[in-house]
Formats: C-alpha cells, sequence, structure tokens
C-alpha cells in the first residue's frame, strides 16, 4: 500500500516540482497514465481485496488511457509555448504531428482494449455501452486530422486550446458511459467467458 501511496506522491509532486520536473524531460504524460491506471486503480483493488492480479493491471489501461489523450491534446496546444520556454513535453519532444497521431492512437486504442476485455472475461458486457461514443471518437479524429483553425470559432470559450476540448469530449462521453457499465455489471453482471 504504502508503495502506491509514494509512488502516486512522487509522481504527482515532481510533475513540476525541481529538481525532477518530470513534465519537463517527456515523462509527465507517461506518469499520468501511471497515476490514472494502475496506482489508483490497481492501489485500489489491492487495498480491498488485498491482491493484485495481473489483470487489474491491464484493466486499468483504458481509462488511463482517455485521461492521457486529454493531457496530450492540451500538451499540442500549448506546444510553441513550451518549447520557448524550454518545457520538453512528450509532444514537444515528438513534434506536433506524432503527439497528435499518438493521441489519436490512445483513443482508438481505448476502445480496443475494452473489447478485448470483455471477450476475455475480464470486464463485463456491459461496459460495451462506452462504444455508444464511437460516433464522436469518429468526429473528433477527424478534427484532429486538420490543422487548428487561425482564430477561435464564434463563442468558443477556451482559446487558443483546441486539441484538449475535443479530447475531453471523447473522455466525458466514453468514460461516463465506460464508468455505467462497470456499475450496470456489479448490478447485474454478464460476461462472455
Amino acid at each position: 500500500v504504502a508503495a502506491f501511496a509514494l509512488l502516486g506522491l512522487f509522481i504527482s509532486v515532481f510533475y513540476v516540482a525541481p529538481p525532477v520536473k518530470l513534465k519537463h524531460h517527456g515523462l509527465g504524460e507517461p506518469g499520468v497514465l501511471v497515476v490514472w491506471g494502475p496506482l489508483m486503480i490497481g492501489g485500489t483493488f489491492y487495498v480491498t481485496t488485498g491482491v493484485l492480479p495481473p489483470w487489474v493491471i491491464v484493466a486499468s489501461l483504458p481509462y488511463a488511457f482517455l485521461v492521457t489523450t486529454v493531457l496530450m491534446a492540451k500538451h499540442v496546444d500549448k506546444f510553441e509555448a513550451d518549447s520557448t520556454k524550454g518545457i520538453h513535453t512528450l509532444p514537444v519532444i515528438m513534434g506536433r504531428d506524432r503527439a497528435l497521431f499518438l493521441t489519436q492512437e490512445l483513443m482508438v486504442a481505448y476502445f480496443v482494449l475494452v473489447l478485448c476485455l470483455v471477450l476475455t472475461g475480464t470486464l463485463g458486457v456491459w461496459t460495451l455501452l462506452t462504444f455508444l461514443a464511437v460516433p464522436r471518437l469518429w468526429k473528433v479524429l477527424r478534427v484532429f486530422n486538420k490543422p487548428k483553425p487561425a482564430q477561435a470559432p464564434p463563442n468558443y470559450p477556451i482559446w487558443p486550446l483546441w486539441y484538449v476540448a475535443w479530447a475531453m469530449s471523447v473522455n466525458r462521453l466514453a468514460g461516463g458511459l465506460f464508468v455505467l457499465g462497470l456499475l450496470l455489471n456489479a448490478i447485474i453482471p454478464i460476461h462472455l467467458t
């Protein structure tokens, strides 16, 4: 239990704090993935049950992927500012186009991993409700394949941030449906195997 807490504290504190500054060395995004997946979900499972089977770590990854897409998109939006300040986020290290592609891959990987976890019986069938967010995913993937607009669309409240809002729209819908599926599975469990 202490290891989960200490690692989570380390990543949280040293995300931007000296001397480590994980965000400044392209380690902020992987750190967030670890915190929002294996540490929070795996740690909660371990504290609750006293065991941590490997399937729990794998099952913790889908939502961690979604959260990481939001951070990746935010750092793409802040690409110029971070580059100028010498903050080497993962998008700055990778380049804008490759970072946008990786963000799209993580969004798609979320759905693929959920499907695989259902097909193997690790997650219940109800978590497939998250696939109701696929139309939103396709819309967002199309946005990510186009250049950012030169100016804010009318009534757009968070300009100059662009990609992060779109990534968050997938996160909110797919993540909410995923949690609903988990709750339904707790009430009416249905597994394929």
